[in-house]
């Protein structure tokens, strides 16, 4: 029974692991903690996580096995009391704009079915609603005549149609029924000789004739249902009372609007779902956006005048089509009255729309009798970029095509019909479906809840609403309460998008797996990290063991076991340092992690804060997103940190607003004032740089060496060595990109593709170079004993050893072991690299770079991955930027960096529509002051332990 209370892992030696062996106890919070590059990842994911997904997949039918991605056996003796495993990750969902956070929580699913049994259709032109009766409604409605009262039951066939309905006619007599009111005219079915087929006609067959008694219940009610069937769900009563009144009703058990013979059929969950062609809008297909040429693409520069075309695609397409078109531009400037030698700002609206629009666009009042037909140039471009077959033509025009919304439905995805129906709410306005799907998480939750409590009597839409409600609560409990459910899965960031993860696991309420997780804490105020570790603890006591990788101080003190590995990264990581409890790492001298919780070591508050001098960037009128009109500076030549709680408007004023103007700006001085009213204050700075974590390369042949600018050097001096020289070999050879030096049979990849029939393709090395990329004459190439493959297959920090007599190839990797990076290989595929790598290996490139000051770096938590060692190295470079003359501002929630800045800029009070405004600005300690500011709480509590 003890033994299978734990998970036993013995030699384990994947990537960097030194034959470590441990013991993770089962239905507990483990986490594993370390400096960057100890190799923690590859103990949670490419061991435990990976080896519990073989095993997994082991058990499956090879026909299964092929829709399922292959995972090769880690490099591990043995585990035991492995458990099914789900590794929640940050990598961010494919970026399909069908996927939102609704459709991947299954809230969207919910919503169908809600919208399907509670909705009220209305017209979509009109809005008028749509009335439904029962087969019981209808029947009441007809009893409560007065008695004797005679009655005719019509089933509507055809209105006001034209065509040949003689054979529908017979066939009808054939089915029993031997009258029908054609055209107003009750007649025989057998006298009906003819209909004239150029004429509309309206066709009613006749069901029943009765008058009102007490005995005549049971009748009516076969009547009615036999004129509903062959209606199609719409009947006529057409009656006369003992006052000689007459009547005719027009009722269906569908929803109808019988003044105009509109009909919705019965609501299924389809009608709402775009993915479907019962409910997505038939012109975007459901995707909500269109592609469209921008004007303003198209013309980058209207000071430009019309004898030097303008207009960019023509020359971008290139051939003899520049020249045909500028003869077309002044052909028509000539009809117009437009002079040659005057810019495209300065020429008549008419001019332009005819230019951009063609001839077709120009009010006929208004052309003259020379006016030459034009096609237009978005015409032009639309038709050749729908005709043509040519990728790189395609890939030029791309270059002038936005995506916009839908004209049809206003980005709402939906066809009318669908959009037509709604869910009343006293206190709440109509919401169709797609209203809701603009409402955030927290206010689509409050929703859910009134109408929990509206229709308390209904069985079926309490457990809608039901679990409706609980997917919400798992998202507002983790800290995404200020996502709108309709956002796109592909925009979320890593933290963001594995949170969302989390919440679904949640919602499955599964018990006895193994949970692995990749610092769920990314991108979280502390406030919202508290909620994050009580939502993984509910997880824990579900029966499940979670097992996470984290920096967070309060989460390591959180866990009730704790994995330290280390001591150092790369080669000099890989080892268990410390495990044990919260008290077991107390004690541990080893523990660099210990130490920092026990105090021993920290991030020292800065003695000196720089002081804001009269140079501010100033922003008047910010509203972009949830930003709420404000007026904000920057402060120039300071270290400055923009924090709040998570979705109070960090990422839309830093990177959506301020870098977006500058870069607008910088080309054309009229633009940007979009995202406010008015900026001063630009000119302070000379150039803008945004290190943020996007992928560096999308291929397996970019590596830190290449994306640094060390590989080229290391290559050249390779190229000049005795033994090059000989060969007559350049630095051409010494590449894997180009025929030559690689290896011609994996063509410099290393690995070779293998098809497996109905399995899934495998990667196999090479065999031909072993996996090294070169052929053998290239291999034989040596420096100081190292050919070219051994040189990429070196960590960072062994490359500043081993090149610490070639300056500038040592200076670009020292840089790169600077910010934290020394554990990775110099030839490592970029595509390997997490968010934050990729952050900081951009940071060493700049640092690289000699400046003059004046430069604006803008870096978006760049703490992501970092353990309170590495968070020490960082602030001491970014400091050291801003002792250059530049101004650094860093988008962060990690309090270390928050208290070493000389300024913050502190956003809230809360998240989406309550944030967006400015809680409070100044240094740390002034930010602490401040009472309604989250950030200062935490800030005042850091203060007083350690001070």
């Amino acid at each position: 029974m003890i033994e299978n209370s734990f998970i036993r892992i013995k030699g384990a030696k994947q990537h960097n692991l030194k034959n470590i062996s441990l013991n993770i106890p089962k239905g507990q919070l483990t986490v594993i903690t370390g400096v960057s590059g100890s190799g923690k990842s590859s103990l949670a994911f490419d061991t435990l996580y990976a080896e519990g997904q073989r095993r997994y997949m082991e058990s499956l039918s090879v026909y299964s096995r092929q829709f399922l991605e292959q995972l090769e056996k880690p490099e591990v003796e043995l585990i035991e009391g492995l458990i099914p495993a789900v590794a929640v990750e940050q990598k961010t969902s494919a970026a399909s704009p069908r996927s939102t956070l609704a459709t991947s929580t299954n809230i969207y699913e919910y919503l169908k079915l809600l919208f399907a049994h509670l909705g009220e259709p209305h017209h979509p032109l009109t809005g008028k609603k749509l009335k439904k009766y029962t087969v019981e409604e209808i029947v009441a409605r007809l009893m409560a005549l007065p008695q004797q009262t005679p009655v005719m039951l019509l089933a509507p066939l055809i209105k006001k149609e034209k065509g040949n309905f003689i054979p529908l006619l017979e066939q009808m007599q054939k089915e029993g029924f031997l009258r029908a009111r054609i055209d107003g005219r009750l007649q025989e079915i057998e006298e009906v000789v003819s209909l004239s087929p150029e004429e509309a006609h309206s066709i009613e067959i006749l069901i029943d004739r009765i008058r009102i008694e007490p005995d005549i219940t049971s009748r009516l009610y076969d009547s009615v249902e036999l004129a509903l069937r062959i209606g199609r769900g719409v009947l006529c009563a057409v009656f006369q009372d003992t006052q000689g009144k007459s009547g005719e009703w027009v009722m269906s058990n569908l929803h109808y609007d019988p003044e105009i013979g509109f009909l919705f059929q019965e609501l299924s969950p389809r009608h709402f779902s775009y993915n479907s062609p019962l409910g997505a809008c038939p012109k975007c297909q459901g995707l909500g956006c269109e592609l469209d040429f921008d004007p303003a693409l198209l013309i980058p520069d209207p000071t430009v005048s019309l004898k030097d075309n303008p207009l960019a695609p023509w020359e971008k397409i290139g051939g003899g089509l520049s020249k045909v078109f500028l003869k077309e531009l002044l052909e028509q400037a000539a009809l117009f009255g437009e002079p040659i030698d005057r810019s495209w700002q300065d020429c008549s609206e008419e001019f332009k729309q005819a230019i951009l629009f063609g001839s077709s666009s120009i009010s006929t009042k208004k052309k003259r009798k020379s006016f030459k037909p034009f096609e237009g140039v978005i015409p032009a471009l639309k038709r050749m970029y729908e005709e043509s077959k040519s990728a790189i033509l395609k890939a030029r025009l791309k270059e002038f095509i936005l995506s916009v919304p839908c004209k049809a439905c206003n980005g709402q995805r939906l066809n009318p019909e669908a959009l037509a129906v709604t869910i009343e709410l006293k206190g709440w306005p109509a919401f169709n479906i797609s209203k809701v799907l603009d409402l955030t998480v927290s206010e689509a939750l409050c929703w859910v809840r009134e109408l929990l409590a509206s229709y308390t009597s209904d069985k079926a839409a309490q457990e809608m609403l039901s679990g409706l409600a609980a997917r919400l609560q798992n998202l507002e409990e983790l800290g995404l309460g200020y996502l709108t459910l309709n956002r796109e899965i592909g925009t979320l960031s890593g933290g963001e998008s594995q949170r969302v993860r989390l919440a679904t696991q949640l919602s499955g309420e599964l018990t006895g797996l193994l949970y692995v997780l990749d610092e769920p804490s990314i991108g979280l105020h502390p406030r919202d990290t508290e909620k994050l570790i009580r939502t993984i603890k509910r997880l824990k006591d579900m029966g499940n063991t979670v097992v996470v990788v984290e920096h967070d101080e309060k989460s390591i003190r959180e866990a009730d076991y704790i994995v330290e590995l280390g001591p150092g990264a790369g080669s000099a990581g890989g080892h268990i340092v410390a495990s044990g409890t919260l008290e077991d790492i107390l004690k541990s001298k080893a523990s660099v992690t210990g130490a920092y919780l026990r105090g021993e070591l920290s991030i020292p508050i800065p003695a000196r804060r720089r002081k804001p001098s009269r140079k501010f960037i100033r922003l008047f009128g910010v509203r972009k997103h949830n930003l709420k009109n404000i007026d904000i500076a920057f402060p120039i030549g300071l270290f400055c940190c923009v924090t709040g709680v998570s979705g109070s408007g960090k990422s839309t004023l830093v990177n959506d607003v301020l870098a977006k103007i500058f870069l607008q700006q910088s080309n054309d001085p009229k633009t940007g004032l979009d995202l406010c009213d008015r900026v001063e204050g630009l000119s302070l700075i000379k150039k803008i740089i945004i290190v943020d974590q996007s992928p560096i390369g999308r291929s397996s042949r970019s590596n830190p060496a290449s994306y640094c600018g060390a590989l080229p050097i290391i290559r050249e001096l390779f190229a000049k060595l005795p033994k090059s020289k000989v060969m007559g070999f350049s630095a051409a050879r010494f590449s894997f990109n180009v025929p030559g030096g690689r290896c011609e049979r994996c063509r410099g990849e290393g690995l070779i593709e293998v098809e497996m029939a109905f399995l899934p393709p495998i990667f196999v090395v090479c065999e031909a170079c072993q996996g090294k990329r070169f052929n053998r004459e290239t291999l034989e190439v040596t420096y100081r004993g190292k050919n070219i493959a051994d040189v990429l297959d070196m960590t960072i920090e062994e490359g500043c050893d081993f090149f610490k007599n070639i300056p500038p190839l040592f200076e670009k990797l020292e840089m790169m072991s600077k910010v934290g990076l020394g554990y990775l290989k110099l030839g490592q595929p970029a595509i390997t690299l997490s968010g934050g790598e990729a952050q900081r290996l951009k940071l060493a490139v700049e640092l690289q770079r000699k400046t003059e000051g004046r430069t604006l770096y803008i870096l978006d938590e760049p703490t992501t991955g970092l353990h309170f060692a590495d968070i020490d190295l960082l602030l001491k470079l970014l400091h050291n930027l801003v002792e250059r003359g530049n101004t650094v501002i860093v988008i962060e929630h990690n309090l270390d960096v928050i208290k070493s800045a000389d300024y913050v800029i502190d956003l809230g009070p809360e998240g989406g529509e309550k944030g967006g405004e400015v809680v409070a600005t100044g240094s740390p300690e002034e930010v602490a002051r401040e009472a309604i500011s989250w950030t200062g709480r935490y800030l005042r509590a850091l203060f007083e332990r350690q001070r």
